[in-house]
């Protein structure tokens, strides 16, 4: 069912700028956590061998934080806008970060990173819902690449940035550079699509008995969920847990995390570029998912067979990063497979879930170390999620020509 809207050039070009600082904003807190993990943790005190699995409970912490946000603010995006998404959970994300500079104990610590997740998990999702709306079909590849490829430029800022600064410092910076958005937000105006939809009473919006309602729904959801799933294995297990990696395949003098993420983000920024023009010049999301997948498992593949230094380690993981890097595709499908009552919703709890199942993953990793060892148990986590992934792609309709001018009935 086609419903219509339109805005002034000038217009969509201030939201895809303030949608693609606000994801910058969301990937910075999510690497700046990885990147002073170990140096945070010892500065409350905790022990070595704390710090490992303290880091792993304060992860699953901040993705949990996503999952809710998500929900809340999902529906928020599809009820009352997404610019309402959009300054709400900036907001919250920033006091959340301010707070986190000041915490002196674990449970502080991870009240901070649930609190921070929750705001943050509105922000792509809000974004990629308004950005999918303003721009004409053939562009809209292009508008969202160029989003998550500023955005995933945070994942190189926050280790740079960690290791110029104390951690606590570290963290009123991610604070105050979301002040700074919540002003920049100033003169944005919603999507004409979804306001002409959010006048319509035969309509319902953001209503998750709606996307529940069908088994050809869920399964699309479900499958839009999965189809990102591998950035996160990478991103989440080999990225964050970085030194523990190199230590488990017997590398001498281990690169530190913030330089593992710093070379691997640069790998995403890049593939982001990659596999969002890829998409564009072979006018197909799904063959660039395929391309993607066969890259992280060629990768991962071969940092575990051949990475026997630090230095072959790190530009291996440079490598893995560019195969991870078809997060644009991926975001760009979130705002596509739904109608626009349901938009934002989809667009704003797929990313999240994908990011929350770090959670599963990463417990999964530690149920299967002690029978398969570490590298066992992530080749084992990683098969797993990337037949999933494979799964959903099959599953999914190609969406490079659909129109989003239109609702789920």
């Amino acid at each position: 069912m086609r419903v219509g809207g339109s805005v002034s050039g000038a217009s969509k070009t201030l939201a895809i700028i303030v949608a693609a600082l606000g994801y910058f904003v969301d990937v910075f807190d999510i690497w700046l956590f990885s990147s002073v993990r170990k140096a945070s943790l010892e500065g409350l005190g905790l022990s070595p061998e704390q710090v490992k699995s303290v880091g792993e409970a304060l992860l699953n912490w901040q993705m949990g934080g996503f999952i809710v946000g998500a929900l809340l603010f999902g529906v928020i995006a599809d009820r009352r806008g997404r610019l309402a998404v959009l300054f709400g959970s900036i907001l919250t994300y920033s006091i959340a970060n301010i707070a986190n500079g000041f915490v002196v104990d674990v449970p502080q610590y991870a009240a901070c990173r649930f609190v921070a997740g929750v705001g943050l998990a509105g922000e792509l999702g809000a974004g990629i819902a308004l950005v999918s709306e303003l721009v004409s079909t053939v562009r809209r590849g292009w508008a969202t690449t160029f989003v998550a490829t500023v955005g995933v430029s945070g994942s190189i800022a926050a280790p740079l940035l960690a290791k110029a600064v104390d951690w606590r410092t570290a963290y009123f910076v991610g604070g105050g550079m979301g002040i700074v958005l919540l002003l920049m937000r100033i003169g944005v105006f919603e999507s004409g699509i979804f306001e002409q939809v959010k006048e319509r009473e035969d309509v319902r919006r953001g209503d998750l008995r709606m996307l529940f309602g069908s088994g050809e729904r869920i399964r699309r959801y479900l499958a839009s969920i999965f189809c990102g799933a591998p950035v996160w294995f990478f991103a989440g297990l080999m990225m964050t847990f970085s030194p523990e990696v190199q230590t488990a395949l017997g590398i001498p003098n281990p690169k530190p995390a913030p330089d593992v993420i710093a070379i691997a983000a640069l790998g995403l920024c890049l593939g982001d570029l990659l596999f969002g023009g890829l998409s564009q010049l072979l006018r197909s999301r799904r063959k660039a998912f395929w391309v993607a997948y066969a890259w992280i498992a060629l990768a991962v593949g071969a940092i575990f067979l051949f990475a026997r230094t630090a230095d072959a380690f790190f530009w291996l993981m440079f490598f893995g990063g560019l195969g991870a890097g078809f997060w644009a595709v991926f975001v760009t499908v979130t705002g596509e497979v739904f109608g626009t009552n349901l938009r934002g919703t989809v667009a704003t709890t797929a990313p999240s879930f994908v990011r929350g199942m770090v959670i599963p993953m990463t417990l999964g990793k530690r149920a299967l170390e002690p029978a398969l060892g570490s590298i066992g148990a992530i080749s084992a986590v990683g098969a797993i999620v990337l037949v999933l992934a494979a799964w959903s792609v099959w599953t999914l309709p190609e969406t490079f020509h659909r129109d989003m001018d239109y609702v789920e009935a």
